[in-house]
């Protein structure tokens, strides 16, 4: 693919010689993408002696791909990114199967190959969420498997006001069900099989919470539907309503549902705050806005795609053949982030009982 230069950064801080930047498309500065000047530059020595660097143009333009650095294993990945984000987060309050590759590392979402994964930005649908997030190629798919991205800012702008205005106004409020067999089961997304964990854990999290029968489980919580970044105080649209919302699952997967166990009991869904139905119409536009967006790539093997998790939505095409695309998150963007919540509500289980 080819690449355009960057003829006039606007940034405070000079290159680095031993890099070059460009953009994918013309005018489009989503990604950035960073490349080796001059041979054998390291990028795990080069990022950790770089961080204000990065972290002003993932201000800027919310991704960047490291790309032509020949960085080859996961723990060199990790390695990479704890230098730039420091230590890294363990995949809590899980919405999508995964599995560790290193340390802390994971497989990216492990759908069905043939499946598109929408843009989203991780763990939107949470409270908590990681403010960094990046991607490892280690294998390319034969075709296709592109990442899209999209800058949450503009998505913001490009849904339609009164829309936008509405899901604003009444906020969101996810309805979970854990053990019908056809999602993640309880243990799973909270990584533990103890229920008194689980419990201080959602009284935590301000999330609503019952136990159906002896195995299944069920949450609500209200969440945000926008979000002001931290440090650049934009607005940006940030929730998973498009991914949770039962009108999205293909037709007959969805008749089939909502017959075999009824709304309640859906393995996920999501409703207005105040526990109303989201039309689905609404959620068209917002597919609208974040397809109008949305800006591909094709992988290389090695590529590293790191960004700012709130400044920029990402997803996954379908593919063919053996794809193996690993992530990292790091940054809570609270002070006592997900992980650390897990181990304190489990060390006062252990001392209760």
């Amino acid at each position: 693919m080819t690449s355009y230069p960057i003829e006039t950064p606007t940034t405070s801080f000079a290159t680095p010689h031993q890099i070059t930047l460009s953009y994918l498309r013309p005018g489009s500065p989503l990604p950035l993408v960073v490349r080796p000047a001059v041979k054998d530059v390291n990028l795990v020595e080069w990022a950790a002696n770089n961080v204000a660097f990065i972290e002003n143009y993932l201000l800027r333009n919310g991704a960047i791909l490291f790309r032509g650095f020949g960085l080859k294993t996961a723990s060199e990945f990790e390695r990479m990114l704890e230098g730039v984000a420091g230590p890294l987060l363990d995949y809590s309050y899980r919405s999508t199967p995964r599995h560790v590759i290193s340390g802390k590392i994971y497989s990216s979402t492990e759908y069905p190959a043939h499946q598109s994964i929408p843009l989203h930005n991780e763990n939107s649908y949470s409270r908590t969420w990681p403010m960094k997030l990046a991607f490892f190629s280690l294998q390319v798919a034969e075709q296709g498997g592109e990442t899209p991205i999209a800058d949450s800012r503009k998505i913001y702008d490009a849904i339609d006001k009164e829309v936008r205005e509405c899901f604003v106004r009444k906020g969101l409020m996810y309805v979970r069900n854990y053990g019908t067999g056809l999602d993640l089961p309880w243990h799973e997304v909270f990584q533990t099989t103890n229920r008194a964990v689980v419990e201080e854990y959602c009284r935590k999290a301000d999330m609503e919470f019952e136990w159906i029968g002896d195995s299944q489980f069920r949450t609500r919580q209200r969440c945000q539907v926008v979000e002001r970044h931290p440090v650049t105080g934009e607005m940006l649209w940030f929730n998973q309503a498009h991914l949770f919302h039962v009108s999205r699952l293909q037709r007959e997967v969805r008749e089939w549902l909502l017959t075999a166990f009824g709304e309640q009991n859906l393995p996920r869904n999501v409703y207005f705050a105040d526990g109303s139905a989201i039309e689905p119409a609404m959620l068209d536009e917002i597919m609208r806005a974040c397809d109008q967006q949305a800006i591909a790539f094709g992988w290389h093997e090695g590529d590293v795609l790191m960004l700012d998790n709130m400044l920029s939505a990402h997803g996954r095409r379908p593919f063919v053949g053996k794809r193996k695309v690993v992530v990292g998150m790091a940054q809570s963007n609270q002070a006592a982030g997900q992980q650390t919540l897990l181990a304190e509500v489990a060390a006062t289980a252990a001392n209760v009982s």
